[in-house]
C-alpha cells in the first residue's frame, strides 16, 4: 500500500460524496462560530466517554426539525446518511450521537435557557445582513395538538399544560397548545414566537410578538382592540389590523370593509409559514409533555425554518 495514499475519511471530506445542496447552502450562510460561542456555556456532563461538541449536537437538532425526525430516527439517519454526517462534520468512521445523548442535550439547552439566546443570535445575524425588511410584521396563531392522547372534554389528561380550544369556523375542538408567531412582511422570516395553552386568546399574546422596529403591524380581526391601536400609534407603527363588527356596529362602514379587504391578502401570507411548519416540519402535534419543552421546541423550529429561509433568500 502506498504510504501517502489518503484514507477513506480524507477522501470523503474532499469529494462530492454525500453532498446535499440544501444543507450546503445553509452551512455556508450561517455564522456558526457565533453559536459555538454561546454553546460553550454548557458544562461537560461529567465522567464517561468524551462528549460531542455542543455545536455538533445543535446542528443535529436542526436536522431533526428539517426532516421531522424523532430522536431514534435521527440516530439512525446519522449512522446511515452521509450528507447528515458531512453537515455535522463527522467522518465516516466517527461515532454519532445516539438518541439518549440527543435527548439529554436538548433538555440541557432548555434547563439553562439557551434556546432563547440561540434564537436571538440568529435574529441578529439576519439583521446584520439586512435580510429582515421590517416594512411590517404579520402576526397570527395556530392550534397544535398535544403529544398525549386526547382526554374527555373538560379534563386535563396526561399533559396538565395543554387545554381545549374550539377551532375557528370549524366543527370540533383541539386539545393542546397555540403557536403565536410574528413574521417579517416580504421575506417571511419568523421574528418572534410564543407558545401558550390552546385556550389563550390571540390578543393576550399579540404585544409580545411586536418587535418595535417594524413600520406596520398586520393582523386579522382577532387582534382588534382600541388599546392595541393606541399603543401602535404611540410607537409610530402603522396600524394594519383588520376591524371587526361589534354590538353597536353590526355592519362595518364601506370604507372599513374596503380597508379589511386590502389588509387581508397581505396578512394571509403568514399562512405560508404555518404551512411549512406543519406540512414539511410536521408541527401538527406537540412533541413533548409540558409547556417548557414545547415552547423551546417552537423556538428551535423557528431557528431551523429561518436558516432554510435565509439560504433560499441568499440564493
Amino acid at each position: 500500500m502506498i504510504r501517502d495514499q489518503r484514507s477513506f475519511v480524507e477522501a470523503f471530506a474532499s469529494t462530492k460524496l454525500g453532498r446535499n445542496e440544501r444543507l450546503d447552502r445553509v452551512a455556508a450562510e450561517v455564522k456558526w462560530y457565533r453559536f459555538e460561542k454561546l454553546l460553550r456555556k454548557l458544562e461537560p456532563e461529567g465522567a464517561g466517554r468524551p462528549p460531542f461538541a455542543p455545536l455538533t449536537m445543535f446542528k443535529a437538532l436542526l436536522l431533526q426539525q428539517w426532516y421531522a425526525l424523532s430522536d431514534a430516527q435521527l440516530e439512525e439517519s446519522l449512522n446511515d446518511r452521509v450528507s447528515f454526517r458531512r453537515f455535522l462534520g463527522l467522518g465516516l468512521d466517527a461515532d454519532a450521537p445516539d438518541h439518549t445523548t440527543l435527548c439529554r442535550f436538548r433538555n440541557r439547552l432548555v434547563e439553562v435557557g439557551l434556546i432563547e439566546r440561540l434564537f436571538a443570535e440568529f435574529d441578529r445575524q439576519i439583521a446584520d445582513r439586512g435580510l429582515a425588511l421590517k416594512q411590517g410584521t404579520m402576526i397570527d396563531a395556530t392550534l397544535i395538538a398535544a403529544a398525549c392522547s386526547r382526554p374527555p372534554l373538560g379534563q386535563s389528561g396526561h399533559d396538565p399544560d395543554a387545554a381545549f380550544a374550539k377551532k375557528q369556523n370549524k366543527p370540533g375542538s383541539t386539545h393542546g397548545y397555540k403557536a403565536h408567531i410574528g413574521v417579517d412582511q416580504g421575506t417571511r422570516l419568523i421574528r418572534s414566537a410564543v407558545l401558550t395553552a390552546a385556550n389563550v386568546n390571540e390578543t393576550e399574546v399579540a404585544d409580545r410578538l411586536i418587535c418595535g422596529d417594524e413600520r406596520a403591524i398586520y393582523a386579522d380581526k382577532a387582534y382588534d382592540t382600541k388599546a392595541r391601536r393606541a399603543r401602535l400609534k404611540a410607537a409610530v407603527i402603522k396600524d394594519r389590523i383588520m376591524h371587526r363588527p361589534n354590538k353597536h356596529h353590526p355592519l362595518l362602514p364601506h370604507w372599513l370593509a374596503r380597508r379589511n379587504g386590502l389588509i387581508g391578502p397581505i396578512r394571509a401570507s403568514v399562512e405560508t409559514v404555518f404551512a411549512v411548519l406543519k406540512r414539511r416540519m410536521q408541527f401538527v402535534r406537540a412533541r413533548y409533555i409540558g409547556m417548557t419543552k414545547n415552547a423551546a421546541h417552537l423556538l428551535v423550529l423557528a431557528i431551523a425554518y429561518n436558516m432554510r429561509r435565509v439560504a433560499a433568500l441568499a440564493s
